[in-house]
């Protein structure tokens, strides 16, 4: 989920907290409760200052190692070790509850996006990603903010939050038994497909749909039960020659290539440089495929730059290309 999403879970599960029994008692507990659950909440996304590094180390590893198995302990520990000397009426047991069910909640709502989560590792590297949640919903952010207003207003934190929880369970159902409609309604259209991928978007009923035969890949849209195919490519397996595999060589391209799981590619010989383009299918928009990894080479196939992100212009690309290089 987005930040504001996390933060406001992090304060909605910070007011159910308040029905422990030794928040009823001390201010101070309940405030130091309340922060641990909204650190919980945010800290297994401190993997997004990756980003400042650079896109490739961030797509590898964003919502990686700080989102497995081992985190459920170790991120908990860590909040209640740190709080602890600051709330001491609230308890390290009580810290390291409320920590760990935030911390929980974060890792377990991240899987059903479409990015995904290493949620078992160390036993698998896989990425779970069920993809019928948005990174941002608009039902769930509102429906966290309300329900925080309302206990705000004086309204029982119990049976508040409960109610929140109990319409969010019945809304998840629903998200994933509508992405399994629709995933019965492709697998009709297009009989032989190996593997269909059907992600949600911050519209309710508009779905992206990608779709792997063993010659093709097919993009579109579903609305409701309304399949529509937008394009069709062909499948090329990537050739093993000496261009793709120096490309292959640059970080930012074996990035893409760790996430990416349908994407097309092609080599072009420009003036400058020869070009490697990697494209995911998976993320188009208004006609265009943002996220890309592209790599230049020059004659003897050396790496002069190189560039993997999203990109929404030529111009753009070309600025980032220029910029690595310096």
């Amino acid at each position: 989920m987005d930040t504001g999403t996390h933060v406001v879970m992090g304060i909605a599960l910070g007011a159910l907290a308040t029905i422990d029994p030794i928040t009823a008692h001390s201010s101070h507990a309940a405030m130091g409760i309340m922060t641990a659950t909204i650190i919980g909440s945010q800290i297994p996304d401190i993997d997004t200052v990756l980003k400042l590094k650079n896109n490739a180390d961030y797509i590898r590893n964003h919502r990686g190692l700080t989102h497995s198995l081992p985190m459920l302990v170790i991120w908990p520990l860590l909040i209640s070790l740190v709080l602890y000397p600051l709330f001491m009426q609230a308890t390290f047991l009580h810290l390291l509850l409320w920590s760990f069910i935030a911390v929980g909640l974060h890792i377990f709502v991240d899987i059903f996006n479409a990015y995904g989560t290493q949620a078992i590792r160390p036993f698998r590297d896989t990425w779970v990603a069920f993809g019928f949640i948005n990174t941002f919903d608009w039902f769930i952010f509102g429906t966290h903010v309300v329900a925080i207003l309302i206990w705000l207003l004086g309204a029982p934190a119990g049976p508040t939050f409960f109610t929140l929880y109990g319409i969010l369970i019945f809304y998840y159902l629903l998200r994933f038994i509508t992405q399994r409609v629709i995933h019965h309604a492709v697998q009709n259209l297009i009989p032989d497909a190996e593997e269909i991928i059907i992600a949600s978007t911050i519209r309710f009923f508009q779905w992206r749909v990608a779709v792997t035969t063993k010659d093709h890949y097919y993009v579109g849209r579903a609305f409701k039960r309304t399949i529509s195919i937008y394009e069709r490519f062909d499948r090329i397996p990537v050739p093993n020659n000496e261009i793709i595999r120096a490309a292959k060589c640059d970080k930012n391209l074996a990035a893409f290539v760790s996430f990416s799981k349908v994407y097309n590619w092609r080599i072009e010989e420009k003036y400058d440089a020869t070009y490697v383009t990697f494209t995911d299918l998976r993320y188009r928009s208004n006609g265009h495929y943002p996220f890309v990894a592209v790599v230049r080479l020059d004659d003897d196939l050396h790496v002069l730059s190189s560039y993997t992100g999203w990109i929404f212009s030529n111009e753009k690309l070309q600025k980032k290309l220029v910029s690595a290089n310096m």
